[in-house]
């Protein structure tokens, strides 16, 4: 306060009174404000040097590459299109880029980059929903083997005294063996319809045991082998719309259509015939390769995103038409033409999958098929019910997804029957490649 006090009486008086001024020169407190001056410049020179060092740490840190962030195995549509949003897709970025400059250009391009899914996830929505990228065109390659084990226990007679049994005790064992070529061909329409057309080619083998032979001892036991060459089963084709799009609150959801035809060898009017040295044991002359009748098949199939997971699951129901044959009998020497009705059937499925890495991904799922019974119609005659012809199938899946290349993807499979009337285990490799 002192100070400028005095230098404001200095400067009044050098106004005033310049012959005043010049002693006032020699003023102590004019040295002191020289003084003064002087730490102000220096100070401002350090400020100088510090602007000039942090200008170019900020030079540095802007020429160095922006690091990219990890990316999320698993995005729903609803995030993919809300990350495009933030990199400023479309006109958005052209008017954001001409304004914000090369640093704003690469941080858009790393949001771009992050926004993409992993092949791994790709590869798994393709196989839950049965969908793949628009305007593409799919080969795929699969090779399936089940195996089907059974014991029979078959009581003929009655309990003597309420503890011993008088009769025939028959011990029936069958084991099957199924390989399966799968041919199919795929056609996406503009991500919203679906062509496809699937070839089976089938090889059976099958072993039935059965004792009591005609001696009537259980402990005698006989057995007969029957394989089918390899043959063309039953050709099927299918059509899937898909009429919703995964949201923030809804799934994918891909409705299904599929039609097979009677292309393999029917099981009808194959004669069973009476193993030498066993009147217990009736094997067929041959295996078919398809139940003959066409069929009819709507589905549906649903996909939903909880990250880093997802859910899907399937319904369908098949309706088998009615179909004439000139023999449905199994009697040797016999021909019987009639009328054949294949129970109908619904199958229900559900499951999860989750991306491991960038290539690879993994699911697990269950599945049951329930199939009501059968019947048959003699010409003439009324219709009569096949004896256990119905069935009820639960399996219990493995799978997994392997990206091989950007067009090539291996998918294993493994399903284990957790019920009598599905196979043992199945065992599938499919090769789909996309074009």
């Amino acid at each position: 306060m002192y100070r400028s006090a005095s230098l404001r009486a200095v400067i009044c008086l050098s106004t005033l009174f310049p012959a005043a001024a010049l002693q006032a020169a020699s003023d102590p407190d004019v040295e002191a404000l020289k003084q003064e001056l002087l730490e102000l410049k220096q100070r401002y020179d350090m400020q100088q040097k510090a602007l000039a060092v942090l200008e170019q740490r900020v030079r540095q840190v802007e020429d160095q590459p922006a690091v990219p962030q990890p990316k999320r195995l698993v995005k729903s549509p609803a995030a993919l299109a809300g990350a495009n949003q933030k990199s400023g897709t479309g006109a958005g970025a052209a008017s954001g880029g001409a304004g914000g400059g090369g640093s704003g250009s690469s941080y858009g391009q790393s949001l771009a980059d992050d926004s993409q899914p992993a092949q791994s996830v790709s590869n798994l929505y393709d196989e839950a929903s049965g969908f793949f990228g628009g305007g593409k065109f799919s080969v795929e390659t699969g090779l399936t083997y089940s195996h089907y084990d059974t014991k029979q226990l078959t009581l003929n007679g009655f309990l003597a005294l309420d503890s011993i049994f008088l009769g025939n005790i028959n011990l029936d064992r069958i084991k099957a063996d199924t390989w399966t070529l799968d041919l199919t061909g795929r056609y996406n329409y503009n991500n919203r319809w679906q062509f496809d057309l699937n070839v089976p080619v089938i090889y059976r083998e099958s072993t039935y045991q059965s004792g009591g032979a005609n001696s009537g001892g259980a402990e005698v036991t006989s057995q007969e082998d029957v394989s089918r060459d390899p043959t063309i089963g039953d050709i099927n084709a299918g059509v899937a719309y898909k009429f919703l799009d995964e949201s923030a609150n809804t799934p994918d959801a891909v409705f299904t259509l599929r039609v097979k035809a009677p292309t393999g060898k029917d099981p009808f009017g194959i004669k069973l015939i009476e193993s030498p040295g066993n009147n217990n044991l009736f094997v067929p002359e041959s295996l078919p390769t398809g139940n003959g009748v066409w069929s009819i098949t709507p589905g549906l199939s649903l996909v939903k995103t909880f990250d880093p997971a997802v859910l899907f699951g399937t319904l369908s129901y098949t309706h088998n038409l009615q179909e004439s044959f000139s023999d449905i009998s199994a009697q040797v020497s016999q021909k019987q033409p009639g009328d054949v009705k294949i129970g109908d059937s619904f199958q229900v499925g559900m499951g999860i999958a989750f991306a491991l890495n960038e290539k690879m991904s993994m699911s697990f799922s269950m599945s049951d098929l329930i199939q009501r019974r059968s019947k048959l119609k003699p010409d003439g005659g009324d219709w009569e019910s096949v004896v256990s012809s119905d069935a009820n199938a639960g399996y219990f899946n493995i799978g997994m997804t392997i990206a091989a290349s950007d067009h090539l993807t291996i998918v294993p499979q493994l399903s284990l029957g957790m019920t009598p009337d599905a196979p043992d285990f199945s065992f599938s490799l499919k090769f789909p490649y996309y074009f």
